[in-house]
This record gives C-alpha cells, sequence and structure tokens, in this order.
C-alpha cells in the first residue's frame, strides 16, 4: 500500500488550500483514511477523517466549518479542502488509512504518506 499526498504550499491566513491523498495498491471500501498534521515541537495530531465505504466524515474542534474531507472512490484519492485558513494551520500535514475503521489516534493508522508542507503567513 502506498500513500502519496500532495498540495500543500505557501499561502496568505484567509485563503484556501486543497490537499490531495492518491492510494495504490489496495482496495479501501472497508476502510478509513484521515488526515494528520504535525507542527514543529508538537505531537502529530488529528485533523479530520472518512469513512471509505459510507463517506461519513469527522472533523477535529479546530478545524471544523473550515476543512472539508471528501474522497473519489473511483480515483482511490481523498481530499482536504482548507478554507479560512490561519497561521496556526502550519504544519506538515500526513494522510493515512485505518484498516480497522475510524479512529483518532495515529497509532490506529497502518499506511502513511509522506507528509506535504502547508505554511499560512499573516
Amino acid at each position: 500500500v502506498q500513500l502519496q499526498a500532495f498540495g500543500g504550499g505557501l499561502v496568505q491566513a484567509g485563503t484556501s488550500l486543497r490537499l490531495s491523498c492518491a492510494a495504490s495498491g489496495r482496495t479501501f471500501s472497508s476502510h478509513a483514511m484521515g488526515w494528520f498534521r504535525q507542527a514543529p515541537g508538537k505531537e502529530r495530531e488529528f485533523v479530520a477523517a472518512i469513512r471509505w465505504g459510507s463517506g461519513r466524515t469527522y472533523y477535529a474542534d479546530s478545524v471544523k466549518g473550515r476543512f472539508t474531507i471528501s474522497r473519489d472512490n473511483a480515483k482511490n484519492t481523498m481530499y482536504l479542502q482548507m478554507n479560512s485558513l490561519k497561521p496556526e494551520d502550519t504544519a506538515v500535514y500526513y494522510c493515512a488509512a485505518d484498516t480497522g475503521g475510524y479512529s483518532e489516534n495515529p497509532n490506529s493508522y497502518d499506511y502513511w504518506g509522506q507528509g506535504t508542507q502547508v505554511t499560512v503567513s499573516s
């Protein structure tokens, strides 16, 4: 299983970015996928997750109402639309796949992408 995250960049506060995570080598119809982020000196934290089959979504309180997670089953790709970005959203963003189902605990995830840097300037 390989996950590849891309779409990060340097943006100004209040603008938007869309991250993508392309999955290959496996069918995720019964699994969940999620986005995590890690800022320098901080632990990796949950951002959002989606159940691959049902499409049910989950969000951290810090991004609820600003970020939207979605997936395209046919393309085996997951997205994170990030609107109204804030400087505190600056982090490396990782996508991950959980074979056991939805979780907000990064230790539950089995596969990880390489991360993509998001930097939000004030």
